[in-house]
């Protein structure tokens, strides 16, 4: 098994995990909590990181300003903005499917932005592969739409969620200079963790709960989602492209709901195995080019 193939599953188990990690997670804590430890965790690992690197790592003490600068821009679209809409508007009603499902927008969005931005375009198998998923995804969160009591104006966080990590995708492929992914994703993790503390200490939120399970959800989302979903993320975009990473979110409701089966308890809906299937005939169209 190569080395593509294993990033390429463990992007779509990692990512995944998020979901079910968001769930443990608000259960006794708002969103705005949950995503400010996340970070102000992982922004500890990564000074640790740092610290222990320095000197062994050459390109890290030559990474220039315009990079830094790029690497901040994609952490706030890819991460601070990605997780504000998508966790921000399943706190205020909107289904989880629901949000899934506009998530799943993305691969059609990167593929638009990518064309109009760069020129890349893609062959008629691609875009097949590419409604083909969006289908896909539509009969995994079916039993779940229509279920939500959140105002209209509630939609526009996830849409702005998926658009968010949309653009941060389609920049990172235009990075200046020469950089190094793990110290890229180490500024990508800092600017995200300062955008999201800082809100919940202007909100009032940074105090966390009492509750154990609390600290067990936020090492989930650390370890799995941060390290594991975003470190999966990146590799598979700067190896494959914009267009493989983004359609391989499409397997992600998928695996959700296997994880949330396993971990909540949750049955998912029998639409869910044929639009599984037509996930990975999507994705395999479009990786195949």
């Amino acid at each position: 098994m190569g080395r593509d193939t294993i990033a390429a599953i463990g992007l779509i188990v990692f990512w995944s995990s998020g979901f079910v990690g968001a769930e443990l997670g608000t259960r006794d804590a708002s969103p705005v909590t949950l995503l400010a430890w996340r970070y102000l965790v992982a922004c500890a690992l990564v000074l640790v990181l740092v610290a222990v690197l320095r000197g062994r790592r050459a390109r890290w003490g030559r990474v220039t300003t315009g990079r830094a600068r790029h690497a901040v821009v994609v952490g706030l679209l890819t991460q601070a903005g990605y997780l504000g809409g998508i966790v921000g508007g399943v706190a205020l009603g909107v289904p989880a499917g629901t949000a899934a499902l506009v998530a799943a927008l993305q691969p059609l969005v990167v593929a638009a932005l990518a064309r109009a931005a760069w020129g890349e375009r893609t062959t008629a198998g691609q875009r097949f592969g590419l409604v083909l998923g969006l289908a896909g995804v539509l009969l995994v969160v079916l039993g779940d739409l229509g279920q939500g009591s959140a105002p209209w104006w509630v939609y526009l966080l996830p849409l702005g969620g998926m658009l968010s990590l949309s653009v941060g995708t389609v920049l990172e492929r235009r990075a200046p200079g020469d950089g190094d992914l793990l110290g890229d994703l180490s500024v990508h993790t800092i600017a995200a963790g300062a955008a999201l503390v800082a809100l919940a200490v202007l909100t009032g939120r940074m105090a966390p709960p009492a509750a154990p399970q609390f600290w067990v959800a936020v090492g989930w989302v650390v370890v799995l989602s941060t390290v594991g979903g975003y470190g999966c993320y990146f590799l598979v975009l700067r190896r494959r492209g914009p267009q493989t990473v983004s359609a391989l979110l499409y397997l992600t409701p998928p695996v959700t709901a296997l994880w949330a089966g396993l971990q909540l308890g949750q049955v998912p809906g029998l639409l869910a195995l044929p639009g599984a299937l037509l996930c990975a005939v999507a994705v395999w169209l479009v990786a195949r080019e």
